[in-house]
């Protein structure tokens, strides 16, 4: 990997996410994904994305915004910083009652890539901030 071919996967990984193709954004992940989940666990497999991208789908509307894409020397390694603008849609398990609330919060990602495909990801936010937000 180089530093232009794994920012060009990153943002692309973002550009597919936004467009809302959930298969082209799975092809960019390699079969056992790490997916290190904000405050939360880690799950493994392209599988067990697929499921969380599904109740990350019916639970909220998000679109990632003023993308900032950093890498490491040998292209191993990435980060970025962005913005998710989003609205609450079905009510998420242990979290507030959601009624169409709007949200805006700044987060940041960490990846690991390998043979050309995401191999981790680990989405960081202010769950409190949040919280907050749709609460208010």
């Amino acid at each position: 990997m180089t530093q232009a071919t794994t920012r060009a996967l990153i943002e692309s990984y973002y550009a597919t996410f936004n467009a809302g193709n959930r298969d082209d954004f799975l092809a960019l992940l390699a079969d056992d994904v790490i997916h290190d989940i904000n405050q939360g666990g880690r799950e493994i497999g392209k599988e067990a994305f697929r499921a969380f991208l599904g109740r990350m789908d019916r639970c909220y509307k998000e679109t990632i915004a003023d993308i900032a894409v950093m890498v490491n020397e040998d292209g191993t390694r990435a980060a970025a910083e962005f913005m998710v603008h989003g609205e609450y849609l079905s009510t998420d398990d242990g979290l507030p009652e959601a009624k169409g609330q709007t949200y805006l919060l700044p987060a940041g990602a960490f990846f690991s890539v390998h043979d050309g495909k995401v191999s981790r990801i680990s989405n960081y936010y202010n769950l409190p901030e949040w919280e907050r937000q749709v609460t208010a």
